[in-house]
């Protein structure tokens, strides 16, 4: 049988280069999508390679139509037909009010958090056969609103959750599933890009399980939902978040 054949935007770190470890040693080839650090994506690459997998790393903006375009192209040309998709790619800007932020970090986590899902989305229901399969990451934000923190990015993400849904009536017919995992606080870079490097330590104290997560607790997630143990299951959104 031929490999899964899968691309993972923002796959150069955190819960992307978890998943596409884990998905390596569960048989995938991956299409690393990265929008900046060269040298992370290309370490993500060689433990994909160790993991006995083959990995194509391209850099890309998702939010321009031509990043998605040559993306795709290349992980069909490089690996072979797509089959799953990881839009894992996104931004929130600095922590804060709405009140305080600037209009270019609203449009930014807009740009990279909603039209690159649409777009990569979008390419992936033109490219996929029967069985191809779709996982946005969410964020348990869509529900809780995070004010104080970054209301504008809980929107793209409570977004995600409708393009999922949606997206899964709209494909299902065609065998193609669609779903997502919206992780809580999870231990990765992304806290100290925004401003608090200490944030996971500090909201530990307000998570049932009583810590933040890791970023191969939400890959596994991830992973079952582009299994074929999770056939039946589209339209879903697996919440990864310690009980909040």
């Amino acid at each position: 049988m031929s490999r899964p054949v899968t691309i993972v935007t923002g796959g150069s770190r955190g819960i992307g280069a978890a998943t596409c470890v884990r998905l390596a040693e569960d048989g995938h080839d991956l299409a690393l999508g990265y929008v900046a650090n060269r040298a992370a994506a290309e370490e993500t690459a060689s433990a994909v390679r160790a993991a006995g997998a083959r990995c194509v790393t391209v850099r890309v903006d998702t939010s321009e139509e031509a990043d998605v375009e040559r993306l795709f192209d290349t992980a069909a040309a490089d690996l072979g037909q797509v089959t799953g998709l990881v839009n894992n790619a996104g931004v929130t800007g600095p922590l804060g009010r709405l009140a305080d932020a600037r209009t270019e970090d609203l449009r930014r986590v807009l740009e990279v958090n909603l039209l690159g899902y649409l777009l990569c989305c979008r390419r992936a229901a033109r490219d996929m056969a029967e069985s191809g399969s779709i996982v946005n990451i969410s964020s348990a934000a869509a529900t809780l609103g995070s004010p104080g923190d970054y209301v504008h990015y809980a929107a793209t993400k409570a977004a995600t959750d409708a393009l999922t849904v949606g997206l899964a009536k709209e494909l299902g017919p065609d065998g193609i599933r669609v779903n997502a995992v919206a992780p809580g606080i999870i231990n990765t870079q992304m806290h100290s890009a925004m401003g608090d490097a200490d944030r996971p330590a500090k909201a530990a104290a307000q998570i049932p399980l009583g810590r933040p997560g890791e970023p191969s607790e939400v890959a596994g997630a991830v992973a079952w939902l582009l299994s074929a143990d999770a056939s039946y299951t589209t339209g879903t959104v697996v919440r990864v978040s310690g009980g909040r």
